[in-house]
């Protein structure tokens, strides 16, 4: 089972923030500002793993990303590895759900703009 955090250690918080800055520039993100909320596995990334597995939150979403970070601290190069995942098995894994504390403020902020919220979670994906 995935070992979930919401801190990011130091030593990849460099690598971290460009995954971050390379995600929110994507088509992904939709426009939206994204923040990192957790690193899954930080142990793997820390032992000299490139993959960093990270909870992002914007808007009114979160969403569990695998990124490879790879480089210099000065000149990182970002790609997804979910795309490399998905072409080996065929067919899209089921994201783990987010650990406590990750939508902090959100529910707030969707119950000012919204008369209700419907939270739903089917087989794994949120």
């Amino acid at each position: 089972m995935p070992q979930v955090s919401e801190t990011i250690p130091s030593t990849l918080q460099p690598r971290v923030d460009a995954a971050l800055a390379w995600f929110n520039t994507s088509a992904e993100a939709a426009d939206e500002e994204f923040k990192v909320t957790g690193i899954l596995d930080a142990n793997d990334a820390l032992g000299g793993s490139d993959e960093l597995r990270l909870i992002l939150c914007g808007g009114d979403r979160c969403e569990q990303r695998s990124f490879r970070v790879f480089g210099a601290s000065d000149a990182w190069e970002v790609e997804f590895t979910e795309s490399i995942q998905m072409q080996q098995e065929g067919k899209p894994q089921a994201e783990l759900d987010p650990p406590p504390g990750v939508r902090i403020g959100w529910l707030d902020k969707a119950l000012d703009r919204h008369t209700f919220v419907v939270l739903l979670f089917y087989r794994g994906f949120w």
